[in-house]
């Protein structure tokens, strides 16, 4: 488990006060991260990212995030893990990729440069949230695995774009004026939780599963689904009303024993229930 946030304050300010906004930001989250924190920022633009890391895969330096891409042009923040990354590293590596670490957050960015990030995303197998700096085209993308297990809150407040893993995160920005959403509050109560896309703080919400987003400097925001789990889920019981069912038992044991299997993938020990 890491732990992301930054923000995108669109009338510039100064690396210095940029780095120690972001850095209160990623303070809340080290116990997410206690092996390793970093900062990127860019006063041209307004851009902060920041990253607390658990080291999982690559346990040395060159797994340090934030990260930039061999191209130059992406730097990212990454929560997760991509459990197909060999595969898709192998894959890359065919189409003259080359590589300088074992871990899947270089992978993620290959990805993305090579194929563009819808491409990207629908191949990722995995458990993941990332905020995704284009410096070419000076884009924000925010994106969420596709059922949701890692957490992503965005939110715009005076012109300022916020995100993080937890809100606590967004709140620890100075900029950040939490005001309750009533609302919200009124969901929590029926429900004991607030469903997505809102958040107890009005202007954030969370990103919903299977989403990403687009930001430009103009703040316009777009969202586009890559995913969607109903769709799945449609197209699944058609094709299982066709089949017998000791395929669909062979099948089931299958996807689960290669499901367990690549999430042993680990440079340091783990545990499974």
């Amino acid at each position: 488990m890491c732990g992301i946030a930054g923000f995108w304050k669109f009338k510039s300010d100064t690396g210095a006060a940029l780095e120690e906004n972001v850095r209160g930001m990623t303070e809340t989250l080290k116990e997410r991260g206690p092996d390793d924190h970093g900062f990127w920022v860019d006063d041209s633009c307004g851009i902060a990212l920041g990253h607390r890391r658990l080291s999982i895969l690559d346990l040395s330096e060159r797994g340090h995030q934030p990260m930039t891409s061999f191209c130059g042009r992406y730097v990212i923040v990454y929560n997760g893990e991509i459990y197909n990354f060999k595969e898709l590293k192998a894959a890359l590596a065919e189409e003259g990729v080359s590589f300088r670490t074992e871990c899947d957050t270089e992978v993620v960015l290959a990805a993305i440069s090579k194929w563009g990030i819808e491409e990207a995303l629908m191949n990722f197998n995995g458990m993941f949230a990332f905020a995704l700096w284009d410096k070419r085209e000076e884009k924000l993308f925010l994106a969420r695995d596709r059922i949701g297990i890692k957490p992503l809150y965005y939110g715009v407040q005076n012109g300022i774009l916020f995100f993080a893993s937890e809100l606590k995160a967004v709140r620890a920005n100075k900029l950040f004026k939490p005001e309750l959403d009533s609302d919200s509050l009124a969901l929590f109560f029926r429900y004991s939780y607030i469903p997505e896309p809102h958040s107890i703080y009005k202007d954030v919400n969370k990103l919903k599963q299977g989403h990403y987003i687009a930001v430009d400097k103009e703040l316009n925001i777009r969202q586009f689904c890559y995913w969607n789990a109903l769709e799945k889920t449609e197209s699944g019981i058609k094709d299982i009303i066709h089949r017998r069912e000791e395929e669909l038992v062979d099948e089931l044991e299958n996807l689960l024993t290669d499901a367990v299997g690549m999430r042993m993938i680990s440079d340091v020990p783990l545990g499974a229930f």
